[in-house]
C-alpha cells in the first residue's frame, strides 16, 4: 500500500499531570491527530525547537500550525494589550523557523487559529490583540472554555473557497485577529462583524490559515485538502 502523508502538528509545551506524573509536557489536543488521520493522513507531533527545522521538513510531507497562546507582540511591534497573556516565546521561535522552511519547500501548510496569526505574523503584518475592544462583543470567544459559532463569508474564487464554497460556519476561540494581513491575502470574513477569518499564500500551491478551530467541527473538507496536497508532494 503507497505511504500516507506525514502530517506535522505544532504543539503546547505546559505542565500537565497524568497518572502519578505532574511535569512539563509536549502535548495537543488529540482532535487535530484524529482530523489528520481520518482525512487520510499520519500525524506526527512536532514540539518546539532550536534545531535546524529542516531535520524534521525534510521527513513531513504538510504541516499543520495548530492553535494556543497569543503570540508575543514584540514580533509585529507592539507592546502587550492587558489581555494578551500566557505569551510562550519558545514556542513563538520553533514555529516561526518551521512555516519559514515550509514555504522554503513550498511543503502544504494549514494555520489553525494562533497557526494562522503566525503566519500573518511572518508575513510582516499585525494583529489586533483584543477584538471585542473593536467588535464590541465577545461571540469569537463566548465564555472560557466555549467555543463561538458564527458564520464565514469566503471570496469563491480563492483556494478556500475552491474548497468550502462560498460560505461556511465554524466553530471559533479567539480574542485576537489580524489587523493587517502584511503579504497574505485575506479570502474570508466574519458574517457578523467583517473580521478576517481566512488568509491565503498565492506565491504557494498551499498555504492557508483559518482563525477557526476546524479540528472541532464535522466538516473535514480543509483537513481533507491538505493531506491531498501533501500527498502530491509525498
Amino acid at each position: 500500500m503507497p505511504r500516507r502523508p506525514l502530517i506535522g502538528i505544532t504543539c503546547y509545551v505546559e505542565q500537565a499531570r497524568w497518572g502519578v506524573w505532574d511535569m512539563p509536557a509536549a502535548l495537543v489536543p488529540y482532535s487535530y491527530v484524529r482530523a489528520v488521520e481520518a482525512a487520510g493522513g499520519r500525524a506526527v507531533v512536532v514540539p518546539p525547537s532550536t534545531a535546524d527545522p529542516q531535520e524534521v521538513l525534510q521527513v513531513l510531507d504538510g504541516l499543520v500550525l495548530a492553535g494556543g497562546a497569543d503570540i508575543d507582540p514584540q514580533r509585529y511591534g507592539e507592546d502587550p494589550h492587558e489581555q494578551t497573556v500566557g505569551l510562550r516565546p519558545e514556542r513563538d521561535a520553533g514555529e516561526f523557523s518551521l512555516l519559514e522552511g515550509a514555504l522554503a519547500d513550498d511543503l502544504p501548510v494549514l494555520g489553525i487559529c494562533r497557526g494562522m496569526q503566525i503566519m500573518t505574523v511572518h508575513a510582516g503584518g499585525r494583529l489586533s490583540q483584543h477584538l471585542p475592544d473593536e467588535v464590541g462583543h465577545e461571540g469569537h470567544r463566548p465564555a472560557t472554555g466555549v467555543y463561538g459559532e458564527h458564520g464565514v463569508r469566503i471570496d469563491p474564487e480563492s483556494a478556500v473557497g475552491r474548497i468550502l464554497g462560498g460560505s461556511t460556519r465554524v466553530r471559533s476561540y479567539h480574542h485576537q485577529g489580524v489587523a493587517d494581513p502584511g503579504k497574505l491575502t485575506v479570502t474570508g470574513w466574519a458574517e457578523e462583524d467583517g473580521t478576517v477569518e481566512v488568509v491565503e499564500d498565492p506565491a504557494h500551491r498551499f498555504a492557508l490559515g483559518v482563525l477557526w478551530h476546524p479540528e472541532v467541527s464535522d466538516d473535514p473538507r480543509l483537513f481533507d485538502a491538505l493531506v491531498t496536497a501533501a500527498g502530491e508532494s509525498a
